[in-house]
């Protein structure tokens, strides 16, 4: 029986499972065209970083985390933005993503940028052939997971270490939630984030330390590169239906500073998480 301040983690899954759920229906009732086989083909270019840059603290975070030699599993790695610096940093890095196109953008940047010591997997998470590592990591990646109980099963069973987990107080695709009301005429079902996984791990009787900092809201070059974000987010063609509201909304709610265009002005809170697994 549950204490007064005991969490029940099985209703905390099923809630986060109902909400993705939800957003996921949503976007499948609003969507223009089927949906194309790797859904981050079109933007995986824009996720290349420089692995050697130092105006990002929560990645100084990361670089304090490793252990130079160790081995380290990133779970949805995308473009390689942290695999890349946590290899520089002396970690050897297998990661993992269901998405071909991410995973040539990592190699890409890999070359690019001279870094050694990744490996790289293409696959969703958990694998059907377990994979180990001193260390787990995830990265803005469980915000989407229905699934999440066995998704953190799964983490912590391979981490011999350390689990650590890098999110947003809300999901990335939240600043597009702005334009919903306008294109589509209802509110956008929000993911969860930050707040559910931190009272998810507790649930789970997991302690752990965080660090908090923020995010700077998301900035564009122009107008146009903005519709381009929020027709992936809204599930929109340049030529469909929904095009013209959505130009309009865009042109309605961004606004302009020092040259760059922006969807919200409010810097989002970030966390890094740390447990034993």
């Amino acid at each position: 029986m549950l204490g007064p301040l005991s969490l029940d983690p099985l209703a905390l899954e099923a809630e986060w499972t109902r909400r993705v759920r939800a957003n996921n229906e949503q976007a499948e009732r609003f969507r223009e065209a089927p949906e194309r086989p790797d859904f981050y083909a079109p933007i995986a270019t824009s996720f290349k970083a420089d692995p050697r840059r130092t105006d990002e603290p929560a990645l100084d975070v990361l670089r304090s985390l490793v252990v130079p030699g160790e081995t380290w599993l990133d779970i949805g790695a995308g473009g390689g933005r942290y695999a890349l610096p946590l290899a520089v940093a002396g970690a050897k890095v297998t990661a993992l993503d269901p998405s071909p196109g991410m995973l040539g953008v990592l190699r890409e940047a890999a070359a690019e940028f001279g870094v050694d010591g990744v490996t790289t997997v293409e696959a969703r998470w958990p694998t059907s052939n377990p994979l180990t590592a001193d260390v787990a990591m995830i990265a803005h990646v469980s915000y989407d997971i229905a699934d999440i109980g066995p998704f953190l099963d799964a983490m912590e069973t391979s981490a011999r270490r350390l689990c650590v987990a890098v999110l947003l107080a809300e999901s990335p695709a939240t600043q597009a939630s702005r334009l919903w009301p306008a294109v589509h005429g209802v509110e956008r079902d929000l993911l969860p984030a930050l707040p559910e996984f931190l009272t998810l791990l507790l649930a789970r009787g997991r302690l752990f330390s965080v660090w908090l900092g923020e995010r700077q809201p998301g900035s564009y070059p122009s107008l146009e590169a903005i519709e381009g974000f929020a027709r992936q987010q809204l599930f929109v063609e340049p030529e469909g239906p929904g095009a013209a509201r959505l130009r309009e909304a865009i042109h309605s709610l961004a606004t302009e500073r020092d040259g760059r265009f922006y969807l919200t002005d409010r810097p989002v809170p970030l966390g890094v998480v740390t447990w034993k697994p």
